[in-house]
């Protein structure tokens, strides 16, 4: 059923729907090991049970996503030994290194800590416990460190050599490749997105029991707090974003002329195009809407600046502007809905109506999911930006493929395509279950599911003996 497609087609949408589908869980578990790292933290510094709650409450969501996310990425390093073998012979030789630090870091240090927070609460001290806390969380930052490094070398490659047989070679600075050009507004970007995509997924579920009972303690708290990020973190995301395009700007022209629908370059200013239909094969956007000189205000800071257009790109150079363009809109709009929800947030809170608009609480649950929507968009903006290279003016995406035939990843997509729709699905059902269930005093967490460990065997362990042979009941939580 293949045999007439594309090879290189089929292959970069295998990894766009692996990568987009674990991009989802890392996006949520950044922000929620941080999430209970403060609960945690305030249990012990306020003494209040309403916070201990609130943690037993959220990390069995986290730890479904955790494993999901954990599951969903080791896919995508065998498919550079698959379908991009030779980007992975190519490049290996300074990315191998980069991802063989994440495992060796974040990788082993939330493994070390995991089992401590998920399972230690009854069993260690309250400090070691919040100490494990605290180290899953570095560790997720640590892992999107390393993996964010690496794909921004991809975006603006520095600090390397050509071997003589083609391959990138590391350089003498180890820092340049690293701390790339685009690495640090990359880094800060991402994982604030990851922040205001946890703080709006908490946010929504806070505003689900508040719909359904607003005296709820726990659910105000949850709202609460997810309306600060919200107010505070979204206008610092919208700046960093700034900071972001005037970086690609810099790098990367032919992303931004695509993002901004640029086909022809505008000497004496060019126009913020708010929406259009990109016609890529007659280089302009059709039936558009703009604003004068608005966009070389924004990326430039002068109405008059000049801006460079896709006429001064090769055609075969080009982006696919489309998809940029649109893709980027979902997230810049999603972006300013966020702030907006903040502000009115804000409103309520100073009117001392926060747990009484229920018109804000519908729009808080209405946006739970923006976050994720968000993250791909921008994540689909900033890949699909960069074609038609892989490594960035350096290395075409066509020539980085591994030499299959098109049923053969034709056959691997589809069974990709079965297999993460079936198992994750019910992943997302079960995390979907858990929230839907109101949060109350005496919260249990993983450890109050089980009277005991489950055994590998999936014999359930009868009562506990004692010396005397004596048969013990259950502990109490």
């Amino acid at each position: 059923m293949f045999e007439a497609a594309d090879a290189l087609l089929l292959a970069r949408l295998q990894f766009a729907f692996t990568v987009s589908f674990h991009f989802i869980f890392p996006a949520f578990s950044i922000g929620l090991a941080s999430y209970l790292a403060v609960l945690e933290g305030l249990w012990l510094k306020t003494g209040k049970a309403l916070y201990l709650d609130m943690f037993r409450f959220w990390v069995k969501i986290f730890a479904i996503a955790f494993a999901m996310g954990v599951v969903s990425g080791i896919v995508m390093s065998y498919q550079f030994g698959t379908n991009w073998a030779v980007f992975s012979d190519r490049a290996g030789p300074v990315i191998g290194p980069l991802m063989a630090y994440e495992v060796l870091t974040a990788f082993f240090l939330e493994a070390g800590f995991l089992g401590v927070m998920l399972f230690g609460m009854e069993k260690v001290g309250r400090k070691l416990h919040f100490t494990a806390t605290c180290m899953v969380a570095a560790g997720t930052f640590v892992s999107a460190f390393w993996i964010l490094s690496v794909n921004s070398w991809m975006q603006t490659p520095v600090g390397h050599e050509m071997g003589a047989n083609g391959q990138f070679l590391p350089g003498p600075s180890w820092a340049e490749i690293i701390f790339n050009p685009s690495f640090p507004y990359r880094l800060v970007h991402t994982v604030t997105a990851a922040y205001l995509t946890t703080a709006f997924v908490v946010g929504a579920v806070g505003a689900w029991h508040l719909l359904k009972n607003r005296d709820n303690p726990h659910a105000r708290k949850m709202f609460s707090m997810a309306m600060w990020m919200a107010a505070l973190v979204a206008p610092v995301q919208i700046f960093l974003g700034d900071l972001h395009g005037l970086n690609t700007l810099e790098h990367q022209p032919a992303k931004v002329m695509a993002m901004e629908g640029h086909f022809q370059s505008h000497p004496e200013g060019a126009p913020l195009i708010l929406f259009g239909i990109p016609d890529q094969d007659a280089q302009t956007v059709r039936h558009a809407l703009e604003i004068p000189k608005a966009s070389s205000l924004i990326l430039k800071h002068d109405l008059n600046a000049p801006l460079d257009g896709l006429d001064t790109i090769a055609r075969e150079d080009q982006p696919p502007v489309a998809v940029v363009f649109w893709s980027f809109r979902i997230m810049v709009a999603l972006g300013f809905a966020m702030l907006a929800i903040g502000l009115w947030s804000l409103i309520a809170r100073f009117k001392g109506k926060l747990y009484d608009w229920r018109w804000l609480h519908r729009a808080a649950l209405v946006m739970g999911p923006s976050g994720f929507v968000a993250v791909i968009a921008g994540w689909v903006t900033t890949e699909v930006g960069r074609q038609p290279w892989v490594v960035y003016g350096l290395l075409r995406t066509e020539d980085a493929v591994s030499p299959l035939g098109a049923p053969a990843v034709g056959a691997s997509l589809l069974a990709f395509v079965l297999v993460y729709t079936a198992c994750f699905s019910v992943g997302t059902w079960y995390i979907l279950r858990l929230m839907s269930k109101t949060p109350h005093p005496h919260e249990t967490g993983i450890e109050g599911e089980m009277d005991a460990p489950i055994r590998t065997a999936g014999i359930t362990p009868g009562p506990t003996q004692n010396p005397g042979g004596r048969s013990m009941p259950p502990r109490e939580e």
